[in-house]
């Protein structure tokens, strides 16, 4: 007990010093006690997005979430309280959002990993779901359930995002439509709140801060662990592309899709912009296209548009695949010969951004600043929001990705839903490259 009080105040009094030193830097990493304070690092004082630099006081290493409980509960119960703390996964986060200049950045890939899968036959409640911890990735957890023939419900695009971070957040893609964002597919938290209390919680335990923590942007409490429903993981995926040349029949077909969930499982959409938008989007599809656009007719840009939706196969009997896919066609507007399909395997679909991903690094082109723009827009303001976007392109100059594709707000949870309930909003996602102004000519 007094050798944990003195640590107690040797940690106080170093942090009071270090918070309060006009240089704001560390020279040499700094253990005490069970905190690691670490020099400023360039993955705690940048993102994702590289535009904006905030280099932080100093970086904590927890080797337990009960060091992130020690830390912010010094910092409420003293004159440092409004010392700005932020808690930092993959680093992912555009605009500074995970950054805290002169405060302390919180390193969550730090934490142990921990993922544990339990299934139903396991469980007194007969579901399986998977205990991960906050600095987990993605694409760690998706690896350890597949283990056992599982998976989580709902995904990002992008998989190397930590449990914490995207659900701090939202976390949305094609199967939003269908199990609601991540956000609303967990069924238990542990949270570190802001004054250092450790807190287990779920919608019936301390369920004030479960939603608030869902969502929150950390602004409530920093999630060490997350319980993550599971479901039977399909063998394979039928990938399906249909482009088009009119907007109002592009979103109209995806509204259809997304009315019959008992047949598709994924739907998204992007803008064919350019030749740059089109050759990026097939570094993933496995498929050859004879797809050749043309860009411009009559002197005017000409913008096409691509839905993609995609069926589980083991929801569907692999015979009966062919039959589904045909009926689906059957009711899609898409250019005439200009549907295409590829299977691939349950893994290599969920991580089809990492090729993505690959391909820009061999470029040089993915730790460059990039703005990125997420908005929810209404079904019925879209069109216009859309033709207002396409005014303020040059699509000859543009480089990145346009997605849209609609969500149902009432597959969000109650407590997290700020749109109204039965309707359809369409997601909006636009990111750019910056170029240098030697690149630029």
């Amino acid at each position: 007990m007094e050798i944990n009080l003195l640590y107690s105040g040797v940690n106080a009094l170093i942090l009071l010093l270090i918070l309060s030193s006009p240089y704001k830097i560390i020279q040499k990493p700094i253990d005490f006690g069970s905190l690691n304070l670490l020099p400023t690092t360039d993955m705690a004082s940048t993102d994702f997005g590289r535009l904006q630099f905030n280099p932080p006081a100093s970086v904590l290493k927890p080797k337990t979430p009960e060091d992130i409980s020690l830390l912010l509960s010094f910092l409420s119960s003293s004159s440092f309280s409004q010392v700005s703390v932020s808690a930092c996964g993959a680093g992912h986060s555009i605009h500074g959002q995970a950054q805290a200049l002169d405060g302390i950045v919180i390193d969550m890939g730090s934490l142990p990993l921990e993922i544990k899968v339990h299934k139903n036959g396991e469980m007194e409640s007969g579901l399986s779901y998977v205990d991960a911890s906050g600095g987990a990735l993605w694409i760690e957890v998706l690896k350890e359930t597949m283990k056992v023939g599982l998976a989580p419900r709902s995904w990002t695009d992008y998989l190397y995002l930590t449990i914490g971070g995207t659900l701090s957040n939202g976390g949305i893609s094609g199967q939003t439509f269908k199990h609601g964002p991540q956000i609303a597919n967990v069924l238990e938290l542990d949270v570190v709140t802001g004054k250092g209390e450790m807190v287990t919680c779920s919608p019936t335990k301390s369920s004030e801060l479960f939603y608030a923590a869902l969502g929150g942007l950390g602004q409530f409490g920093i999630i060490t662990r997350a319980r993550v429903p599971l479901q039977q993981a399909p063998k394979k995926v039928r990938w399906q592309r249909a482009f088009y040349d009119d907007f109002e029949t592009f979103t109209k077909d995806q509204e259809l899709l997304i009315s019959i969930p008992e047949l598709v499982d994924y739907v998204e959409g992007f803008v064919v912009l350019n030749e740059q938008s089109l050759h990026s989007s097939l570094v993933a599809f496995p498929a050859h296209l004879e797809f050749k656009p043309e860009f411009v007719r009559n002197g005017r840009f000409k913008v096409y548009y691509c839905i993609e939706f995609a069926i589980h196969v083991n929801q569907v009997e692999s015979i009966h695949v062919e039959k589904v896919i045909k009926e689906i066609s059957r009711m899609l507007s898409y250019m005439q010969s200009h549907l295409y399909s590829v299977e691939v395997s349950y893994l290599d679909f969920l991580n089809r951004v990492s090729m993505e991903e690959e391909s820009l690094r061999s470029k040089g082109l993915w730790e460059v600043p990039h703005p990125w723009l997420n908005m929810f827009v209404p079904r019925s303001g879209i069109k216009k929001f859309m033709n207002f976007l396409m005014e303020s392109l040059s699509p000859n100059e543009f480089e990145g990705p346009i997605l849209v594709y609609p969500l149902l707000s009432d597959k969000r949870e109650q407590m997290t839903d700020t749109t109204k309930a039965g309707a359809v909003m369409m997601m909006m996602s636009k990111i750019y490259r910056i170029y240098t102004q030697e690149e630029s000519g």
